[in-house]
């Protein structure tokens, strides 16, 4: 198999994921944190492609840029430094309401709210407010009835932005990269998030943990995806996201992959995902 054909999507344990059944109504919405501090692991392609799955299948979807990169604006077609107002100008200014801020995406059900680097400050202004673990919580209450889920993408990094994104989520994605160096960084996100249960949101939990950017043609990629299933067991997603171009392809596109290459094993991959949260 050569570098730019697409291995087929990958099963682990745990049988086929229901479909999902359709809704009525929407809200409250589920707060779904995308996390891992070490960079470069998938979380942008994981948030991106995963709540464009979940839209497809009917839910309504509210993404967070929270990082100030900008990436999952980027990979959804927008310029980050065009835009007037961010999640910046929500954490920040008392005047901003997140209808100010939220943008329409070309995927039907699914919205953005957009970031770039005047993020970067945020989190030093927010070192002096009173409350400031729950600034992110507050900003989202508003629309908490219009979406059925809200997916952070987090910035790589455990400081303040991502307390924040912890404290307004119900549960946590950890996007991995099956290498060895992934697992010690898991072990670090571990114990931050226990710092956020016990201290700031008791009913925090970890939905599971993604395998990205695996390989199967590498024995490294297949014994890492085997130690990382042993450790974590059921919590690791069933689900794996294989390497493909396609990834890279469509971020340039602008196109989530689910509308990029709808037809491939990645896009495939991401639509298990979605029916995989939807029934934990």
């Amino acid at each position: 198999m050569t570098d730019d054909q697409e291995p087929s999507a990958t099963v682990g344990s745990g049988g086929e994921p229901p479909a999902p059944d359709p809704v009525t109504s929407h809200g409250p919405a589920r707060v779904i944190s995308m996390v891992n501090q070490k960079g470069g692991v998938g979380k942008t392609t994981s948030t991106v492609s995963l709540g464009a799955a979940l839209a497809g299948y009917g839910r309504r979807v509210l993404l967070v840029d929270f990082d100030p990169q900008g990436a999952l604006s980027v990979a959804l077609g927008y310029n980050p430094n065009e835009m007037e107002l961010t999640v910046y100008n929500l954490l920040t200014d008392p005047n901003c309401h997140l209808g100010d801020v939220l943008v329409q995406t070309e995927v039907a059900g699914l919205d953005l709210v957009p970031s770039n680097i005047d993020l970067s400050a945020a989190e030093i202004q927010l070192v002096s407010e009173v409350g400031r673990e729950y600034a992110l919580q507050r900003a989202l209450e508003s629309v908490m009835a219009d979406y059925d889920i809200v997916l952070i993408d987090c910035q790589p990094s455990l400081g303040l932005l991502t307390v924040n994104a912890l404290t307004a989520s119900s549960d946590v994605i950890i996007p991995m990269e099956t290498e060895y160096f992934a697992l010690r960084g898991v072990a670090l996100l571990q114990d931050t998030i226990d710092k956020v249960m016990g201290r700031l949101n008791p009913d925090l939990r970890i939905l599971g943990v993604l395998a990205t950017m695996y390989d199967p043609r590498t024995l490294h990629s297949r014994e890492v995806l085997e130690t990382v299933t042993k450790a974590y067991g059921d919590q690791v997603f069933s689900t794996v996201i294989n390497r493909t171009v396609k990834f890279p392809d469509a971020a340039v596109a602008g196109e989530p992959i689910t509308s990029f290459a709808p037809s491939s094993s990645g896009a495939e991959a991401y639509r298990r995902l979605a029916r995989e949260v939807l029934a934990r």
